[in-house]
C-alpha cells in the first residue's frame, strides 16, 4: 500500500508517519521508484502500538524507543519484552530515601515473599507501592496498610486475566499492545468496579442498619442503587 493508504487506514497523518520513519520508530517502506515507497501490515501494526504506547500509555518517544528496540530482537523472550513495556508504564515516584520509605521497601519485600509472588521488590511496581505506603502513613492511615494481603488476593486473579487476554495475541507487537492498554485501562476500569463495589458494600452495611435490621429488603440491588443515585460513594 502507498503511505496515504497507510495513513487512512491507521489514522495516522502522513506527515507523523514520515517523522516516526526518520526517528528509526517506523521501518522505512519498500521502495518502488524513486519518489515512492510501499508498505505492507506490519507497517500499519508497528503504527497501531507506537500509537497506543503515546496515547493510552503517555510514554515518551524515548520510552517508545526503548521498548520497540526489545520487541524487534528475535532473541529476547516474550516475558521480558512484556516487563520492559510494563517497567516503562508504571510510574516513578521521587521519594527521598529514609527511614520510612526503607520500612516500606521491607514490607513490600515481605508481602512478596509472603505470596510467592516472583517479582522484584525495588523494581518500578515495588517502589510505586512503597511509596504508596509512605504516603498512606503520612496521611494517617497507616492501618490501611494491613490490608495489603488483601488487596494482592483481589490482584492476583485480574493479572491472570490480564495475561490470559494478552496471551491470545500472536505477534510479539499485538503482546506489547495488549499490556499497555491492559495496563492503563484496564486499572481504570478496576478502579471504576471497586467504586462501584464501594457504592454496593455502603448501602448494604449503612442503609441496612438504619433500616433497624430490614436488610433482607434493600440489600439486592434497590440498596445499592438508591445509594447511588443519591451520590454516596462510600
Amino acid at each position: 500500500m502507498r503511505i496515504g493508504e497507510l495513513s487512512s487506514r491507521s489514522g495516522v497523518p502522513v506527515p507523523t508517519i514520515k517523522f516516526y520513519v526518520r526517528e528509526g520508530l517506523l521501518p522505512a517502506g519498500q521502495l518502488t521508484s524513486p519518489n515512492q515507497a510501499s508498505y505492507d501490515s506490519g507497517h500499519e501494526r508497528r503504527l497501531r502500538l507506537i500509537r497506543a504506547l503515546l496515547d493510552v500509555g503517555g510514554l515518551s518517544l524515548a520510552a517508545i524507543g526503548d521498548v520497540l528496540r526489545v520487541v524487534e530482537d528475535p532473541e529476547q523472550p516474550v516475558h521480558k519484552v512484556l516487563g520492559v513495556a510494563a517497567k516503562r508504564l508504571t510510574p516513578l515516584h521521587g521519594d527521598e530515601p529514609g527511614p520510612e520509605l526503607e520500612d516500606a521497601r521491607d514490607e513490600v519485600a515481605e508481602l512478596l515473599e509472603r505470596r510467592g509472588w516472583r517479582a522484584e521488590a525495588h523494581g518500578p511496581a515495588g517502589e510505586s507501592l512503597a511509596a504508596v505506603i509512605v504516603a498512606l502513613r503520612r496521611a494517617g492511615h497507616g492501618g490501611f496498610v494491613e490490608l495489603l494481603d488483601a488487596y494482592a488476593a483481589a490482584a492476583e486473579p485480574v493479572a491472570r486475566a490480564d495475561l490470559d487476554y494478552v496471551g491470545r495475541r500472536v505477534a510479539r507487537e499485538d503482546l506489547v499492545e495488549g499490556v499497555v492498554v491492559g495496563t492503563v485501562l484496564g486499572e481504570a476500569m478496576f478502579s471504576a468496579l471497586r467504586r462501584l463495589a464501594h457504592v454496593d458494600a455502603s448501602a448494604r452495611t449503612y442503609e441496612d442498619e438504619g433500616e433497624g435490621g430490614r436488610g433482607g429488603e434493600n440489600a439486592g440491588g434497590r440498596g445499592g442503587e438508591g445509594a447511588e443515585a443519591r451520590g454516596d460513594d462510600g
